[in-house]
């Protein structure tokens, strides 16, 4: 399976950081690690991938991200992620997009990116996301031109999540007002509890809670 991840390591409009949501990544791989799946992580630049440091909070860390986060071999290799220009779609059974706010400026507008998650879905393959991770699926196309997540059930981060965590001012678009906005049929449910959806195979998470859940529902479709 293919993770993806961000290379924006701050806002570019304020001192703030950000980067991979770690959880985010650390959930899905833990529960399609489990069921045999080796995992490649890539990235639109390729090479390092910042952690947002929030997500390093007492809070947000559980034994299972603490095992990832502690482990060197996984942690070398969200420093060397690879480029897309290294990936070939045949290789890969699935394309999981990981969030953290840095995604919203980087996956949305990669072309090649786009492409490698087409063809790994043309193939028969999953595309799948959780949290701000559904930018990836803005502007996927398939060959007639339509938006991929079109007339599709779908989730991602919340309008009401991102006004919570006081962020809704700072990011450029509204995940869930993005999604809408390509044709897709948008479903949440309480802010910050787990909650996934699949519609034909493509499986999307609500919030950082909600990727063993996407996992999962990759899982079942495979």
């Amino acid at each position: 399976m293919l993770v993806i991840v961000t290379n924006v390591s701050k806002y570019p409009n304020d001192e703030r950081p950000t980067g991979l949501w770690l959880g985010e990544a650390v959930h899905f791989v833990h529960e399609v690690e489990k069921a045999g799946y080796s995992v490649d992580y890539a990235s639109p630049k390729g090479g390092y991938t910042p952690i947002d440091p929030h997500s390093l909070e007492r809070d947000f860390m559980s034994p299972i991200d603490w095992q990832y986060y502690t482990n060197q071999a996984f942690m070398d290799l969200l420093g060397h992620t690879l480029p897309v220009s290294a990936l070939n779609p045949k290789d890969y059974a699935a394309i999981y997009y990981a969030g953290g706010h840095g995604v919203v400026w980087d996956f949305p507008d990669n072309v090649a990116l786009a492409q490698v998650a087409l063809d790994i879905y043309n193939n028969g393959g999953v595309v799948s996301s959780v949290c701000h991770g559904a930018a990836g699926l803005l502007n996927i196309k398939n060959k007639e031109g339509n938006y991929l997540i079109a007339g599709k059930r779908v989730t991602g981060f919340s309008n009401t999540e991102e006004k919570a965590v006081q962020l809704d001012k700072l990011v450029p678009y509204l995940t869930e007002d993005a999604l809408i906005a390509r044709g897709a049929k948008y479903e949440k449910v309480t802010d910050w509890a787990p909650f996934a959806l699949t519609d034909q195979r493509i499986v999307t998470g609500q919030n950082p809670a909600s990727g063993a859940l996407v996992a999962k529902q990759v899982l079942e479709l495979l």
